[in-house]
């Protein structure tokens, strides 16, 4: 008997999620205080959003994670020119010299391998192993050494990532509207989970999952486990290969799934990648973003914040806002729907060509 996808955790896990990314506000907190000096620098002045990136000299993606943090903390504020200060609270308390400064305090851990490991991924805008043997983790490109291209780190990674799909995937299926899609291509859709379950929920639906060859033998794996290879094509490509160039990305597809996918590229890539799905969607067809949304401030909210952290530095990406991804399919021609939510701080932004 084919495994369902389709089953709801009785229990919420989200939770867990945030008891496991906590660490990143701790080793954020001590970076900005004890290696940064962002208090003192904001206490001087308010600056503009590059002023700041000057003055602690890093890269625009790793100050946009940083000060996103900060200002979930409720410890940097936006001022109505639109540069950033310091909070009442960090004001009292964070500031060199003030009565009741703690900074001193938290301090205590600027030496501890979690936080110099944070402040050398800022520092360097890399992703953890990016340079060495095993190469960068979770993504794959030309020019990267990729976790993903062995087959014992890839089948680890893959279904690691795919603890979290299984809860999300029953939610993605049950409240996206395909009934009106044919085929789907799923683009680095790791194990296929997501698609999955949108096969099962979807009877007339087939599908194409893209991916790197070892990936996809897991993938071949859970289709038939759960009963849909007759209806899921595996295919290997790379997704920022062109067009041209025999990448998998196929032209009798109306719809395509970017299933937590974005959050591990930088904005140039984002919109490269954007701009790829766009092109093989014929008139009328969809393009669907699932991920976690940033507040579109770039304020919070909290665990959006840390996990951004996360992605900072086991990927070349962070975590982006509903308006960032509206920008971006907005600007390749497509119309950009409401996003509805899933699980585990997901949620799914659909657009029409």
């Amino acid at each position: 008997m084919p495994r369902s996808a389709l089953n709801i955790p009785s229990i919420d896990p989200t939770p867990i999620f945030e008891l496991f990314r906590g660490s990143y506000g701790s080793e954020l907190l001590t970076a900005a205080i004890a290696h940064f000096k962002v208090f003192s620098i904001l206490a001087e002045r308010p600056r503009s959003f590059d002023e700041l990136r000057t003055a602690i000299d890093l890269e625009t993606r790793p100050t946009v994670v940083l000060l996103t943090a900060l200002r979930a903390f409720g410890l940097v504020e936006k001022n109505g020119e639109g540069h950033f200060l310091c909070s009442p609270m960090a004001e009292q308390h964070l500031v060199p010299g003030v009565e009741f400064e703690v900074g001193d305090y938290v301090g205590l851990a600027a030496d501890s391998p979690g936080v110099l490991e944070m402040v050398e991924r800022l520092r360097t805008n890399k992703p953890a192993n990016a340079d060495e043997e095993e190469g960068a983790a979770f993504i794959f490109r030309e020019g990267i050494d990729s976790a993903m291209e062995h087959e014992q780190t890839a089948r680890h990674f893959t279904m690691a990532l795919a603890g979290r799909a299984k809860n999300v995937a029953p939610h993605l299926a049950r409240n996206l509207d395909l009934s009106g899609a044919t085929k789907l291509l799923d683009v680095g859709g790791g194990t296929g989970i997501y698609t999955i379950a949108l096969l099962q929920q979807n009877p007339h639906l087939t599908a194409i999952v893209l991916d790197r060859p070892e990936v996809l033998k897991v993938a071949d794996e859970m289709r038939q486990e759960y009963g849909v290879e007759d209806r899921l094509q595996l295919v290997e490509g790379d997704m920022f290969a062109d067009r041209d160039s025999n990448n998998g990305y196929s032209n009798d597809c109306d719809a395509v799934l970017l299933s937590n996918i974005l959050h591990d590229w930088d904005v140039p890539q984002c919109r490269q990648l954007v701009q790829r799905c766009a092109d093989c969607l014929p008139t009328g067809g969809s393009l669907y973003i699932h991920d976690v949304f940033l507040n579109d401030e770039l304020d919070g909210p909290l665990p959006i914040a840390l996990y951004s952290a996360a992605l900072f530095t086991l990927t070349e990406g962070r975590a982006y806002s509903e308006a960032e991804y509206r920008e971006w399919l907005e600007s390749v021609g497509l119309s950009s729907q409401p996003m509805i939510p899933t699980l585990i701080h997901c949620g799914v932004v659909g657009a029409v060509k």
